[in-house]
């Protein structure tokens, strides 16, 4: 707090009268980026699978997910808080930006017929897969963003070719972002685990 207090050009103490404690500071940096996301989806409201014959619940799916990955690469320093807060703070105390954002996707796939206990299978891998995406687009890849020579700027040479050759060989691979197309083509699997072969989900 005396840190960012000084960055902001206050004393430390003024910060508690906007937040009561560091936790308290960190959870409204999450309330933040939620808050963000929800003027996301506020602002575009087209329902893309009524054009195409995708199920309303899952194009919306889709929807959150964009947002969510939109949000997240611009505001990339925030982001490990979506899974450290959301390991210290319970369902019931977290921000109601949170909250709303639960009850969106869950209210979804109650909605689309989904029985509680699958709602809440897939809502569960629904958040694992985008917010474990979201991490691995955000790795630190460069190791010298002065080099020109590709090995070399991703550090390569410190990557033992004996005992790691797969990962220097795919390092660079790696290195690419899979952007909005990667999400949505493991989403798509994702839910195509869920919905294949059953007739648990209404079209929408």
């Amino acid at each position: 707090m005396r840190r960012l207090g000084a960055e902001l050009g206050v004393e430390a103490m003024t910060l508690y009268r906007y937040a009561s404690s560091k936790d308290a500071l960190l959870d409204g940096l999450v309330e933040a980026l939620y808050l963000e996301l929800e003027k996301r989806l506020d602002a575009v409201r087209e329902h893309v699978g009524a054009q195409t014959g995708v199920p309303v619940w899952r194009s919306e799916l889709h929807r959150i997910a964009r947002a969510t990955y939109d949000v997240c690469l611009a505001h990339p320093e925030a982001v490990p808080l979506l899974a450290t807060r959301m390991l210290a703070v319970p369902l019931a105390r977290r921000p109601l930006a949170v909250l709303r954002d639960h009850e969106r996707v869950l209210a979804l796939l109650r909605q689309a017929g989904f029985g509680e206990v699958t709602a809440s299978a897939v809502f569960r891998a629904f958040t694992a897969w985008l917010l474990g995406y979201v991490t691995v687009e955000l790795r630190p890849m460069v190791d010298n963003p002065d080099e020109t020579d590709p090995a070399f700027r991703l550090g390569l040479h410190r990557l033992s070719a004996r005992e790691l050759p797969t990962l220097r060989e795919t390092a660079a691979a790696l290195a690419e972002r899979g952007g909005r197309e990667g999400l949505a083509a493991g989403l798509d699997a994702l839910l195509d685990s869920f919905t294949s072969g059953s007739a648990s989900a209404a079209s929408g």
